[in-house]
C-alpha cells in the first residue's frame, strides 16, 4: 500500500514512522525544514507525492488544511484524510471540494497527543471515507473509531471535548499563579492531584446538580475569589468567566444535556 503524509512535522512524522514499520511505501511532503522520517520518501512538490497512493493524511494545522487538499491533482477514489483540528464548518467544506474530486474524505480527530501513540493515537473519524479510512489504519495498528458518514461530527465531538480539557487548564493554571503569589503552591498541587483522582461520575453529577442549588452562594464565593487574585496581582480570566456562567445559571437555570445528565433527580 502506497501512502502520503503531507506535513511532517511532529504528528505526521510519527504517523509516517509507523506506516513504514507496518510495511507500507510511505511519501511525503512539507514545505518546512523538519526531519524526514527513516523510510519516507520525501518530495520537493506536492504533486509526485500522491501519485499512485491510495490513501493521503493531511496531518496539517487548520489554517493550511484548504491548503493542503487543493496542493495536488489526486487520482479519484484516493481517500483523503484531514487530520487538523478544525470547526466542524471547515471539514465540511473540505468534504464538498474532495467529494467533487472524486476523492472519499475522512475528518479524523486525533484525541490524545501522537507522540508516543503514532498510528494507534485513538481517534474518532467521521465522513464519506470514515469507513474505509478505518478499516485501513486499523488492519495496521491504528485505533479509529468510526461515528458516522458526515464530515464534521469528528471535529465536532473533539472540540467539545476541548471545552473541558483546554479551559480546565487554563484554570489549573490561573490557581496555580495564584498559589505561587500566596505562597501556597505545593499544598495547592497536592490538592488538586488528590481531588482529581477521586472524580468519577458520581462527583460529576454532583458538581452538576448543585451549581443550581447554590448559585447565589457560588458567586460570591467567585467574585472573593477574583478579587483575591486581583490583590495577588494575577489577572483572573477565568474566575471572571465563572462568575459570568454563574449568573447565566442563576438567570437560566440548567437545560439541555447538563440537566439531563447531570441531574441527580
Amino acid at each position: 500500500m502506497r501512502v502520503t503524509v503531507f506535513g511532517l512535522g511532529e504528528a505526521g512524522s510519527w504517523i509516517a514512522a509507523d506506516l513504514v514499520e507496518a510495511g507500507a511505501s510511505v511519501h511525503g511532503y512539507d514545505p518546512a525544514d523538519v526531519p524526514t522520517p527513516p523510510g519516507v520518501t520525501r518530495h520537493q512538490t506536492p504533486q509526485p507525492s500522491v501519485v499512485g497512493s491510495q490513501l493521503v493524511l493531511a496531518a496539517t494545522s487548520a489554517v493550511d488544511a484548504r491548503r493542503a487538499l487543493a496542493q495536488a491533482d489526486m487520482t479519484p477514489g484516493t481517500i483523503y484524510a484531514d487530520l487538523s483540528t478544525s470547526p466542524p464548518g471547515l471539514k465540511e467544506e473540505l468534504a464538498q471540494h474532495a467529494t467533487s474530486a472524486g476523492l472519499p474524505f475522512a475528518d479524523v480527530a486525533l484525541m490524545a497527543p501522537v507522540p508516543g501513540h503514532g498510528l494507534a493515537t485513538p481517534s474518532l473519524v467521521s465522513g464519506p471515507g470514515a469507513l474505509r479510512y478505518s478499516a485501513i489504519v486499523n488492519a495496521i495498528g491504528g485505533r479509529a473509531e468510526f461515528l458516522s458518514d458526515r464530515p464534521g461530527d469528528a471535529a465536532g465531538h473533539k472540540l467539545l471535548r476541548s471545552v473541558v480539557t483546554k479551559g480546565l487548564t487554563s484554570l489549573l493554571i490561573e490557581s496555580l499563579e495564584g498559589a505561587e503569589e500566596n505562597g501556597s503552591a505545593d499544598w495547592i498541587w497536592a490538592h488538586l492531584v488528590e481531588f482529581f483522582g477521586s472524580i468519577d461520575e458520581a462527583m460529576l453529577k454532583r458538581l452538576i446538580d448543585g451549581t443550581p442549588r447554590h448559585v447565589k452562594r457560588r458567586i460570591v464565593e467567585m467574585e472573593a475569589a477574583r478579587e483575591f487574585l486581583e490583590s495577588l496581582g494575577v489577572s483572573p480570566t477565568m474566575t471572571e468567566a465563572t462568575v459570568a456562567a454563574l449568573r447565566r445559571v442563576e438567570a437560566e437555570g440548567l437545560g439541555g444535556a447538563a440537566a439531563r445528565l447531570g441531574g441527580n433527580g
